[in-house]
């Protein structure tokens, strides 16, 4: 457990320490970052439609330590109307054959916003009116039914980037999708049996998989899992609706 929060805190806490075995630990440089908190900024703000807008097939994930693929679907994500940081969360997780439901919440403690915006390639955006730019953290707990099988919980820290249009509204930043770098919706934790009450890493996230070994993915411009860890659920695609 010592050495899972150890992992938690390296990716958050944003700092510039050397992590040489670990790739994709931050999705942006600590020092194009304001530090102050936002949070109290962005209350009326809705993020719902931020883990949603990726398509599935390209939300990569990974439990255990030798790397096993695990696929997850939001089913559903509503804003908590009593606490406008809170998330209530609804989904799927499937590991081999074993399909589960699941439900929680996504809270967000804290937002940074971006010192300089980026305006992608050849400044696709400079005259689109983007308001800001920005990195939210949150708390996730997703509980799978105990009711089926091989079931646990999901806790971690999510990291995702976004931005504020000309109209005020919260947009999936894809802005540097074409970076060979890019990631988003980052998920880093673990996952908890409920039987044997045994913990293993588990991260997912949108593009590439936060928070792994660097020989695992290795990748230029997209996702490319070595031999070393293909046999473990990498070798053949996912129905795309595996969730239905």
């Amino acid at each position: 457990m010592k050495n899972i929060t150890l992992l938690l805190y390296f990716l958050f806490s944003l700092n510039t320490f050397s992590q040489d075995n670990l790739c994709r630990t931050s999705i942006w440089n600590n020092a194009a970052l304001f530090q102050k908190n936002e949070l109290n900024k962005y209350t009326n703000n809705d993020f719902s439609v931020l883990w949603n807008k990726t398509e599935n097939k390209y939300v990569y994930g990974v439990i255990g330590d030798n790397y096993q693929r695990i696929l997850i679907k939001f089913i559903s994500i509503k804003r908590n109307d009593k606490n406008k940081n809170e998330y209530i969360v609804n989904g799927k997780s499937q590991v081999k054959s074993n399909i589960c439901d699941f439900a929680g919440t996504i809270t967000i403690t804290k937002i940074q916003e971006l010192k300089k915006v980026k305006f992608g390639l050849d400044d696709e955006y400079k005259n689109s009116g983007i308001k800001s730019q920005g990195l939210l953290v949150a708390n996730y707990k997703f509980v799978e039914n105990k009711n089926q099988k091989n079931t646990g919980e999901f806790q971690g820290k999510l990291a995702t980037i976004f931005y504020v249009d000309k109209n005020g509204f919260i947009k999936y930043d894809d802005i540097e999708i074409h970076k060979d770098s890019y990631f988003n919706n980052a998920f880093v934790g673990t996952w908890k049996s409920n039987n044997s009450g045994k913990e293993k890493v588990c991260n997912w996230g949108d593009y590439r998989v936060p928070n792994t070994n660097c020989d695992f993915d290795i990748g230029a411009g997209e996702l490319s899992i070595s031999k070393k860890y293909i046999k473990n659920g990498w070798v053949d695609e996912p129905h795309q609706k595996w969730w239905k």
